[in-house]
């Protein structure tokens, strides 16, 4: 109960201070195995992502992300196998021999146990001028391992600005997230075409792209 309650305490904090408005391409009925697939500007992504779903939907979808920053510190793990429900990748490099989860079957696992998920594809947050990073390939693995997995685009705009890197103070503009409709498999598609595929598919929601 106090972990639900946290998270509602989080998701109004989210809302009120990015204003955020959220865009559906088309409506998309709950159902369980999706995967979200977003740009990656700021730490605050997921959480502004997560707070556009229904309590529904936002219990059972968790969010994919670095064990080593959050297991940090006791807090920061507590909030998140308690509170996002987090799936942690461990991103840190195995010694040798050592056997370590493979990130892809733990999606795969999630998702099988009627889990979605939120994944980040460039694998890290964008600070650069480009509008994505060359996507990871764990999007396609997990399309492959779990092909009934629905995957959706989502762009995130404007939460990179409201908390600019070095800046204490956020600033009062407001963010939107648009969510696009599913990807359609295509059978036999190769890993470097589904990802491009993939990329353009998130590109084209991007309101302050040029689609003349």
């Amino acid at each position: 109960m106090f972990e639900r309650l946290f998270a509602q305490a989080i998701v109004s904090f989210a809302r009120t201070l990015t204003g955020v408005h959220a865009w559906w391409r088309q409506p998309l009925p709950a159902r369980p195995g999706r995967v979200y697939f977003g740009n990656h500007n700021s730490h605050g992504d997921f959480v502004l992502l997560w707070s556009c779903l229904t309590a529904h939907e936002r219990y059972r979808t968790r969010p994919v992300a670095g064990a080593d920053y959050w297991n940090s510190s006791a807090l920061k793990r507590y909030v998140a196998s308690r509170v996002f429900r987090a799936l942690l990748i461990d991103r840190t490099k195995a010694a040798p021999g050592e056997q370590r989860p493979d990130p892809v079957q733990q999606m795969a696992a999630a998702l099988a146990a009627g889990d979605s998920l939120i994944l980040f594809p460039e694998g890290t947050r964008n600070l650069s001028d480009q509008k994505l990073l060359p996507f990871k390939s764990g999007l396609f693995h997990v399309q492959e391992t779990h092909p009934d997995a629905e995957l959706v685009p989502v762009w995130i705009s404007n939460l990179n600005r409201v908390m600019p890197k070095g800046e204490l103070i956020p600033l009062p503009l407001i963010c939107s997230v648009h969510f696009g409709a599913p990807l359609t498999k295509v059978a036999g598609e190769d890993k470097a075409t589904f990802l491009a595929r993939a990329q353009s598919a998130l590109l084209d929601l991007d309101p302050d792209r040029d689609h003349a």
